[in-house]
């Protein structure tokens, strides 16, 4: 067995996602968000399916080259890039680019003219369970003054952009940004601008410990409203990211101590923490479900840190944990769901810890 920690993602599980959203949204371009997990595996599994691919970085579009992925199968979705990385992306072959202001879209016109572009606009979608807040997206009245301004700029106007924010659970948020998106589509139309597609981001659910909206259900508010605010030339697109992957991966993770504190409280430290792989536990907004070789013995509360010497490494104390009482130093600990956003969220040597090593298991079928 591998050095724990690691991760395993089994990538027929990653097929089934993909399938079971392309089943609920038969007519939407599903766009993987390279970010969530960024295995070649997983791309090349994808891309046989149909996929095509949201990357945030010349990183990103490198690894996708890598793995044999066409250029016009990319978006460069990130609103947030330096000029040079623009004209390296568009030298690369990319010819679709996401953007939220005025000068973002002006290097892009200079940089890789010609180009296809979605303007991101903040919707009025309820918060999801871990939020952007305000760092992305302008007003919907700005995307359609930038929009209008791509054309004069020489620039093709794919359409308007939401996200409605990582792991949302309310699926009405998606009939807000539709209907939002449709205003502007309406907008542009006025101008003679006809939009090509609306990207309705990522934020697709998945079940950590509680239950979320079933993808039918999601599925049946978008069309619903896809129907009543968009014409029919527009085309949806979508970037799930954790939906595909996150209940693909499982973290094997070991014990490191046991400790009871001064307050009384006890303090289970595992091999993994917050800089190698749970970042995604900051301000506790994922709870992940756990596994041990000791399930079954009489089970309490435990504080879970990771094993830095940072005391910010404490990956949940306000949530409650209930671990067998019998662990111990050297046990096993599995945690469930932990394919998105874990081994890409690992940093590179903090306190001389590696990052996440990741194993691929399961044969693909086609």
């Amino acid at each position: 067995m591998p050095e724990s920690p690691f991760l395993v993602i089994d990538q027929e599980r990653v097929r089934d996602n993909y399938r079971a959203l392309h089943n609920a949204l038969p007519t939407t371009r599903i766009r993987f968000a390279v970010k969530a997990s960024p295995v070649p595996e997983l791309i090349r599994l994808l891309d046989q399916h149909g996929a095509e691919f949201d990357v945030a970085s010349v990183g990103e579009i490198e690894l996708c080259l890598d793995a044999g992925i066409a250029p016009a199968r990319m978006c460069y979705g990130n609103p947030i890039k330096k000029a040079a990385h623009i004209a390296a992306a568009y030298a690369a072959g990319v010819r679709r680019y996401a953007f939220d202001t005025e000068d973002d879209l002006l290097r892009i016109a200079e940089h890789a003219a010609g180009s296809e572009v979605e303007c991101r606009f903040l919707s009025s979608a309820p918060e999801s369970k871990t939020p952007f807040g305000t760092k992305f997206g302008c007003t919907p009245t700005e995307a359609f003054r930038l929009l209008v301004r791509a054309v004069d700029l020489g620039l093709i106007v794919a359409g308007p952009y939401f996200h409605v924010g990582s792991q949302q659970l309310d699926p009405q948020a998606w009939r807000i940004g539709i209907e939002q998106a449709g205003e502007i589509v309406a907008a542009l139309a006025d101008k003679d601008i006809r939009v090509s597609s609306v990207n309705i981001g990522g934020g697709l659910p998945i079940s950590y410990v509680d239950a979320v909206p079933a993808l039918d259900d999601i599925a049946a508010v978008v069309m619903a409203a896809t129907t009543e605010f968009l014409p029919e030339t527009a085309g949806l697109v979508i970037e799930p990211g954790r939906a595909l992957v996150g209940s693909a991966g499982t973290i094997h993770a070991e014990v490191v101590g046991v400790r009871i504190a001064p307050d009384g409280r006890r303090w289970v430290y595992l091999d993994i923490g917050r800089y190698n792989g749970m970042a995604e536990t900051e301000n506790e907004y994922i709870a992940y479900r756990f596994v041990t070789e000791r399930d079954g013995d009489p089970v309490d509360e435990a504080v879970v840190a990771g094993p830095t010497c940072d005391g910010d490494d404490v990956l949940y104390q306000r949530t409650r944990v209930l671990l067998p009482t019998t662990l111990r130093a050297g046990d096993r600990i599995r945690i469930l769901d932990t394919g998105a956003y874990t081994a890409s969220y690992s940093s590179v040597s903090f306190n001389g810890f590696p990052p996440l090593t990741v194993h691929v298991s399961g044969a693909e079928r086609k």
